[in-house]
Order: C-alpha cells, then sequence, then structure tokens
C-alpha cells in the first residue's frame, strides 16, 4: 500500500478531557468543565467522539483498511483529522495516550500547513507555570510527563492531501496492557449509544455509579465500555448544567412574578440577570415569618444536590412549636464555589434581618465549613451525622463487607456512648479491634468530630427532642414531593404544593394543642403546668420525662454551701448515674446528660432532683417560648406563668427551700462544740416562739377580717333591704349583683383551696414514696444479713 492514501470518515473530534498530564481516575470536584488540550478522538468502531468540553455527539472515526497498520514517512490522508484519527488508532492498539503538540501556519492566509501528534508524556512539566505562580494548588497532580520523543508529523500537499513527514516510533517509558487503555485520556469517549442510556438512566434518577454497572454488564467488561466511572460522572454533571441553563429563566421568571404578587417577598442573584451564573436565593412573608420565631437552629439541607437529583436545590429548614420542619428560605446552587456559598449566607442572613442562628447543621463539604466559618463565626456548626453516616455506607463498604459487626458496633460508639472519655475509650477500641487506624476517612471523620458526634454537641441547641434518635425535622421539608425525576418545569408546581401542605399540618397540630386537654398521668402541678403551657407534641414529650422520674432516685452526693449535687440512678444501677448540679436559691439546675441543653426540655434527672426537693412548677427560665402554645405571639410567657396558683406554688417552693437550706447550715454550725450548741438551741427555741407567735396573730387579722367582712355584707343587704322598699325593682337588681359578687369569690376561695389540698397531696405522695424507697432499701439489707448469717452458719 506504498504511499496509499488513507480515507476515513470523520467528524470534528475531542476527548472526554486533556490537560498536561494523564491521571488515570481523577474527579475534579472543584471545576464542572474540562482542561482544554486537545486530545485524539478514539478509533474504536463501537465508540463515538466527544466533542471537547460540550460532549457532543458525533459519528465514529471509521477507518477504511487495515486497522494493523503501522505509521510510516510518506502515508497520505485525505485531512488533518483524518491523520489524528489514525495516530490515537494506533495508540489505543499500542497502549498510549496521544496529544496535539504544535502547529506551523501560512504566512500567506495563516492556515494550519503542518501538525505534529505526540506521546502524552511527551516534554516535561512546567512547574513554574504562570498559571499555577499566584496560586496554592491544593491538589496537585501526579506528574506523568517523561520527555517521551515518540511522535508523528504531517504536513499539507499542494494537492490538498496531508502526508506524514516524520515519524518516531520508539517510547522512553512501558507501555499500557490493553485491559487499561480505557484509562488513558485520549481513548476515554463515551459513544453515542452509551450516552442515550447515561441519559435514559440519569432521568429515571439512577447515579453514576449504578449506571456504570449498567452500561459494564450491558458492554461485557469495563474495557469494552470505552470511558471510567469519573468520564460519567462528569458527563452527567455536564449534561445536568447544560438542561439547567436552558430552563433557569423559568425561575428567574417565577420569581420575579411572587416579588410582584407580594413585595414583601425576597429574592436575590448572584451575579447578573442579564448573564445569569451564579446561585438564587430567595424567601416568602412566611419563611422571614418563621425566622423570627424559630430561627434559633437552622439546616442547609443539600441533599438535593447530590447525583440522586437532577434539581442543585437546596432549603434553609428550622423547627417549629410542634417539631415539624418549617421553611426559612430556598436556595438554587448552580455555582458551588466557597466563594458563592459565602455570597448565599450573607445575603440570606441579611434577608434574616441579620440575626445569626444558634446552631448551623450542614452536610460534610469542606467548602460549606470554609463558608460558615466567615459568615457565621459565632454560630455552632455541626454536620448531619446521618449524612456521615451514609457516606460511610461508601467509603467503608469493603469494612462492612470484611467486618460484618464494624457498622452496628460503629453506630453503637458514636450515638451511645454519654462522656467524651467514653467517646474517645470506645472509638479506639473500635479500630485497634478491626486494625484500622491508618485508614484515611476514619481519620478524617475523626478530626471532625466535635461538628458531629452527639457527646461532643450537647451543650449547645438543636432542638431536637432527643440526643440519640433524630427527630421529625432531620427529613428534609420537601421529601415526598421533589424526587429524583423532578425538573425544573414540575419544581414549581410542587413547591407550592409542599408549603401547602406543611402548613395545613402546622395548623392541624396548632387545632389539637387549643382544642383539647391531653390526659394527665400523675398528681403532680408540673405536669397540669406543662400540659397548659407546652405544644401537644411537646407536652407529650415533657411527660415521658415526668413519668420517667418514678424510675429514678436521686440522692445527695455534695453540698458546698451554694450548690448540691444529686447522683440520680435507677435502684441497683449506680454504675450509670447521672450527676445533677442545683442551686436551690436560684432554681438552676444542670444534668449531666445536657438534653435541656441540647433540646430545651428538662431531663427526668432534674425533674427527679426536683421531686425530692420539693419544687413542685416549672422555674420559668425553664420554659422555651419556641416550644409553647404562644411561641408566635408578642404575650410574654410570665403573665401565663405567673398566675395566683403558680405564683403561690413558686414562693413557697422558694421560702421552703430557703429556710431549709439556712437550717442545714445552722444545724452544721451549731454542732461544732458544746458552747455553740447551747448557743443554737436557744436561738432556736427564740425562733420557735417568735414564728409560733407570728401564725396566731395572723390568724386573729383573717379572723377580724373575716367578721368585718362579714358586717359589710350584713349591713350592704340591710341596706339593699331598706332601699328595695323605696325603689322597687332597682334594689332587687342590686341585691342579684351582690349575690352573683359574693358566689364568685366563694368559687374563687374553694378553686384556691382545691389547688392548695392538691400542692398537699402531692407532697405527701412523695413523702410516703420517699418512706417506701427506705422501707425497701431496709429490707434488702435485712435480707442480705440473713442470708450472711445463713452462709455463715451453714459454713
Amino acid at each position: 500500500m506504498e504511499n496509499g492514501v488513507i480515507e476515513f470518515d470523520i467528524g470534528l473530534g475531542g476527548s472526554i478531557g486533556g490537560g498536561e498530564d494523564d491521571p488515570l481516575d481523577i474527579e475534579d470536584h472543584r471545576h464542572d468543565h474540562m482542561d482544554n488540550d486537545e486530545t485524539i478522538a478514539d478509533l474504536s468502531p463501537t465508540a463515538a467522539s466527544i466533542s471537547g468540553r460540550g460532549y457532543g455527539l458525533q459519528e465514529s472515526y471509521i477507518p477504511e483498511g487495515d486497522l494493523d497498520l503501522e505509521p510510516y514517512e510518506g502515508m497520505e490522508f485525505e485531512s488533518e483529522e483524518a491523520a489524528k484519527a489514525f495516530y490515537n488508532s494506533y495508540a489505543r492498539r499500542v497502549g498510549f495516550s496521544t496529544r496535539v503538540s504544535s502547529s506551523r501556519r501560512s504566512r500567506k492566509d495563516g492556515a494550519i500547513i503542518q501538525r505534529s501528534f505526540v506521546c502524552a508524556k511527551e516534554g516535561f512539566r512546567n512547574l513554574n507555570e504562570k498559571r499555577t505562580k499566584d496560586r496554592e494548588i491544593k491538589r496537585p497532580r501526579t506528574i506523568t510527563r517523561v520527555g517521551c520523543k515518540a511522535s508523528l508529523s504531517v504536513k499539507i500537499q499542494d494537492s490538498g492531501k496531508w502526508v506524514v513527514s516524520n515519524f518516531v516510533k520508539e517510547h522512553n517509558h512501558e507501555l499500557v496492557p490493553p485491559d487499561q487503555v480505557h484509562c488513558l485520556r485520549s481513548h476515554r469517549q463515551i459513544s453515542g449509544p452509551a450516552k442515550t442510556l447515561i441519559d435514559t438512566l440519569q432521568a429515571a434518577g439512577m447515579g453514576p455509579r449504578r449506571i456504570m454497572s449498567a452500561l459494564i454488564k450491558e458492554y461485557g467488561g469495563i474495557s469494552k465500555v470505552g470511558f471510567t466511572e469519573v468520564d460519567c460522572r462528569n458527563y452527567m454533571r455536564n449534561n445536568r448544567q447544560r438542561s439547567l441553563e436552558g430552563d433557569i429563566q423559568l425561575l428567574l421568571d417565577y420569581l420575579k412574578q411572587m416579588q410582584s404578587e407580594n413585595p414583601a417577598f425576597f429574592y436575590a442573584v448572584q451575579g447578573d440577570e442579564e448573564q445569569y451564573t451564579g446561585n438564587v436565593l430567595w424567601a416568602d412573608p412566611k419563611a422571614m415569618a418563621n425566622y423570627t420565631y424559630f430561627g434559633d437552629t437552622v439546616t442547609f439541607d443539600t441533599t438535593y444536590r447530590s447525583n440522586r437529583y437532577r434539581l442543585p436545590f437546596a432549603p434553609f429548614t428550622g423547627v417549629n412549636n410542634h417539631g415539624q420542619p418549617v421553611l426559612f428560605g430556598c436556595a438554587f446552587l448552580i455555582n458551588e464555589s466557597e466563594a458563592s456559598f459565602v455570597w448565599l449566607f450573607k445575603t440570606w442572613l441579611e434577608a434574616m434581618s441579620g440575626h445569626p442562628p444558634v446552631s448551623i447543621t450542614t452536610d460534610y463539604d469542606a467548602l460549606i465549613q470554609s463558608a460558615v466559618m466567615q459568615v457565621f463565626p459565632e454560630t455552632r456548626h455541626r454536620f448531619c451525622k446521618w449524612h456521615i453516616f451514609k457516606k460511610c455506607q461508601e467509603k467503608l463498604s469493603l469494612v462492612f463487607l470484611e467486618h460484618p459487626n464494624f457498622e452496628a458496633e460503629f453506630h453503637k460508639c458514636v450515638d451511645l456512648t454519654e462522656s467524651i472519655e467514653e467517646f474517645e475509650s470506645c472509638w479506639f477500641s473500635l479500630l485497634d479491634k478491626h486494625e484500622l487506624r491508618d485508614y484515611e476517612w476514619l481519620q478524617a471523620i475523626y478530626g471532625a468530630r466535635s461538628q458531629w458526634v452527639p457527646v461532643y454537641l450537647r451543650d449547645t441547641f438543636f432542638a431536637e427532642m432527643s440526643i440519640t434518635q433524630p427527630s421529625d425535622s432531620i427529613n428534609s421539608y420537601f421529601d415526598g414531593y421533589v424526587n429524583a425525576s423532578t425538573n425544573l418545569n414540575q419544581f414549581f408546581k410542587l413547591y407550592e404544593k409542599a408549603l401547602e401542605s406543611r402548613n395545613e399540618k402546622e395548623v392541624k397540630a396548632d387545632y389539637e394543642t387549643l382544642n383539647g386537654s391531653p390526659i394527665l398521668m400523675t398528681p403532680s402541678p408540673m405536669e397540669k403546668q406543662a400540659s397548659e403551657l407546652y405544644t401537644r407534641k411537646l407536652f407529650m414529650r415533657f411527660q415521658e420525662e415526668l413519668v420517667g422520674t418514678l424510675t429514678f432516685m436521686a440522692s445527695k452526693a455534695d453540698d458546698d454551701g451554694e450548690i448540691t449535687t444529686y447522683q440520680v440512678a435507677k435502684f441497683g444501677e449506680d454504675h450509670k448515674a447521672y450527676y445533677v448540679r442545683f442551686n436551690v436559691l436560684e432554681m438552676k439546675a444542670s444534668c449531666s446528660c445536657r438534653m435541656f441543653e441540647f433540646s430545651g426540655i428538662l431531663c427526668r434527672h432534674i425533674l427527679a432532683v426536683f421531686r425530692v426537693t420539693n419544687v413542685l412548677t416549672l422555674p420559668s427560665h425553664y420554659i422555651l417560648k419556641r416550644w409553647t402554645r404562644n411561641a408566635k405571639s408578642c404575650i410574654a410567657l410570665d403573665e401565663h406563668v405567673n398566675d395566683v396558683f403558680s405564683s403561690y406554688l413558686e414562693s413557697h417552693t422558694v421560702r421552703y427551700n430557703t429556710l431549709r437550706h439556712e437550717a442545714f447550715k445552722f444545724v452544721d454550725e451549731g454542732a461544732e462544740s458544746v458552747e455553740t450548741y447551747t448557743v443554737a438551741m436557744a436561738a432556736l427555741e427564740e425562733a420557735i416562739e417568735k414564728v409560733s407567735k407570728e401564725m396566731k396573730n395572723e390568724g386573729k387579722i383573717s379572723t377580724v377580717s373575716g367578721r368585718i367582712r362579714d358586717d359589710s355584707k350584713r349591713n350592704g343587704i340591710q341596706a339593699n333591704h331598706s332601699t328595695q322598699n323605696n325603689q322597687g325593682s332597682f334594689a332587687q337588681q342590686l341585691s342579684e349583683e351582690e349575690r352573683d359578687k359574693k358566689i364568685g369569690e366563694l368559687a374563687r376561695e374553694l378553686d384556691f383551696a382545691n389547688r392548695r389540698c392538691e400542692v398537699y397531696r402531692a407532697n405527701l405522695l412523695a413523702v410516703l414514696k420517699d418512706i417506701e424507697d427506705h422501707k425497701r432499701q431496709l429490707s434488702i439489707k435485712v435480707q442480705n444479713v440473713k442470708i450472711t448469717m445463713k452462709d455463715g452458719f451453714l459454713g
């Protein structure tokens, strides 16, 4: 075939990627585009080329003639592209990747007259390139250029044909075996049929991993697929990007319409609306109002930007007073750079009146973390534990297969440890047991443990009703509405449907709270108080803790004169004790479980201490307004707490505890010596006499007041009777008013007396329970003594 012309059916082609080096399986998550270096298209009959960054659909390069032909000087081609295609076909067969190196142009018209194609390992990397000189490279690529001289040069003839002017066959490096050729950059191409299959499966909600599995099964092996999972992922990303760029105007038109209908509707666009390249944020008036009531903790939900979904959608959500998810605004993420996240958070914060939340929960993402640190420096940032668990299933899949018990032990270590020391010990024991200390993913999440392991986060409010179990709010606000097959055209209707449904659920919860009284399970005034203050769901959660106190015993462990420490544990389980520090004068308590700090609901351990110290109602500082029925009202909580009954209980409790505290100090100091004992006894007798005298005086005053009140009423009745004779029906009406007033006074006195009886009854029940507990302990001790004596006798 001397000096023959090789003919090709060609199109303008390129490879999936390019660049100076040739990484075999690296996905750059920081950029959605590919490198710009030109590379050679695939000659495989089963694969089609992909045009540069656009991934355009092109026809295959189908050579006519001998596919095993080796290049030689003088070989002719119909075009430059045909020469490029032939050399790439040869490179695939031999086992190396190619790229375009240099060209020469005509001085007359500037047309290319000579082109050189080289091995991808030609030359050496310039480490002082201008493009990398002024910026830090966070993830440098592996150096692959080794100065290989293999190349093919072609130049155009007067006839229009392109002829090989130079061919260097030898390489200075090892060539790639056939089963790895598909990893080389110039040979990684997605064919037309493969694109069609990817598009179909992506529309059905499948991710790149599952799609690659389907392709491998369809083509009979990864080497026959012709590209890698990274290529598939990047194709899907760019495919989605192009689709969004075509539909993004729909979103902007929708937001403009919403703002025209309601001027209070807020939306902002990063960059210029005419040349949209950034993100979009919006919030309706209800979302902004919700933030004023429940904006103490926020979740930035990035679930929908994952490959499972077609929408890069991220709502800001929180938790309302019924424990339901509530919306604070929404974002559409097109540009996911650090600067874009900073813009997004700053703009959202401005829309929310500039008040940052106490805590924020996001996905485990370095870019988001950096943006949060810049915009919310005082806010506690938590990574979503359930997202980390989900990523563990991917990152630790081989570990889970090799160690079947590891996943359960891992969850137990994270969720059930009670202290930082216990978690640390459990973590390293688990790693040592399965020999995983050197596992990079585990090292990474351990380094971030203070932002996702519950035991490190219990000192901050996150509005979750349980420390170990996720609340309903952990589920996305739009779950059940936006799914894997949702596109932008469908999104608006589903978005409004989700808002309507969530609002309806909130209205229903308000109705159930205000139009029904929950069943009380104890005679405790505290339970009745909570039932009148909390929403239905929050009361049930509080009631669960209150009833739980019946299985716990609180015993004094330490008293420094100001703060008393109690050990709280189930009977016989002192090794699982919690410790409650209680300041009786300030009526403030803190528990080692930190449930109140984390959830805003008092734990059973503090409530158990309140029970033994006769704290009969919840102090106002332990009732968070955001959990009450009036969370959205401007009425102060104290107006509900400090009614006559609660005021009496609070003041009586404070007086009782203060006196008892001082009396214990008096007894301790008075018993130090005989002299102090004598003085203390004399002072105590004098105090008893004064208190007794004051109680008698209160009784006399009460009696005198009663007589005066009766006399005045009696005189009033006589006056009314006299007036009745003179004025007829008017006097009768006045008598009825006086009688109604009297009935009202008696009813209030009776209600107050009933409430006081209820208090005394609760106190009596608490005392009786303490006696029963003491009797049970003595009984156990007696039984132990009997057993010991019996064993001694038998021995």
